[in-house]
């Protein structure tokens, strides 16, 4: 009974700490700890924080991980990786959201960081797209994944894209891809993509306003780099 009086003290005070002042002042296992306290009640867990980030190596690591190698984890159960899951993915919905208030000239930041969440942790490359209106807001539902394979093997067809972005009735689009293997430099293959998607998009009276491309820790803009003309 003490000890379980002193599992939820602890629990009660990392509560009160980040009621206080967010996450501010907390290690990163305390963190990880808070979390699993939304989702594995009345135990101690402490020591499967910890070795969740030895293994992952970090909060991003942790909820970027499989749910199966979660489970390896001693302590984390069944439950605990669904709950983390579902957590990264409010993050993602949140950011989405985040730029959909704003017209996308005044938060092309906000685009980024929601595709650094939504694909720098994947494991194999996929293709999505932004579908905006003439405000440059991002329409509702306003993502799609188009393509989805192997790591660098993804094919992308432009035609599709075009055919997505016109039943939506949308009127600029912004496409994003992820490097798994962490090279952020855009290779040739992708500056011909986006050139081909550029005229694509111009014989059908839409147009590409940039190209992001995702590594697990940076994300690279075409319009930024130059690669793309100023809309």
């Amino acid at each position: 009974m003490e000890q379980k009086a002193a599992g939820e003290g602890h629990r009660a005070r990392l509560r009160q700490r980040f009621l206080q002042s967010g996450f501010a002042g907390f290690a990163e296992h305390e963190v990880v700890e808070l979390l699993l306290t939304l989702c594995i009640p009345r135990r101690d867990v402490k020591q499967p924080a910890k070795a969740l980030l030895k293994r992952f190596g970090s909060v991003k690591g942790v909820l970027d991980a499989p749910a199966e190698a979660l489970r390896e984890i001693p302590g984390i159960g069944e439950v605990a990786p669904v709950a983390l899951r579902i957590l990264r993915e409010t993050a993602n919905l949140y950011l989405q959201q985040q730029a959909q208030a704003r017209p996308l000239l005044d938060s092309v930041d906000h685009l980024i960081d929601m595709w650094r969440a939504r694909l720098g942790g994947l494991q194999h490359e996929v293709f999505e797209v932004a579908y905006l209106d003439k405000r440059y807001q991002l329409l509702p539902n306003g993502i799609e994944r188009l393509e989805e394979g192997v790591p660098d093997q993804t094919r992308v067809y432009p035609r599709k894209v075009m055919q997505s972005a016109l039943s939506r009735h949308a009127v600029f689009i912004v496409v994003a891809h992820n490097h798994p293997s962490g090279q952020l430099k855009a290779s040739a293959q992708d500056r011909h993509l986006t050139t081909t998607l550029v005229e694509a998009a111009r014989t059908v009276g839409l147009r590409l306003l940039d190209h992001i491309i995702v590594t697990p820790d940076d994300a690279l803009s075409f319009l930024d780099e130059g690669l793309l003309d100023p809309p």
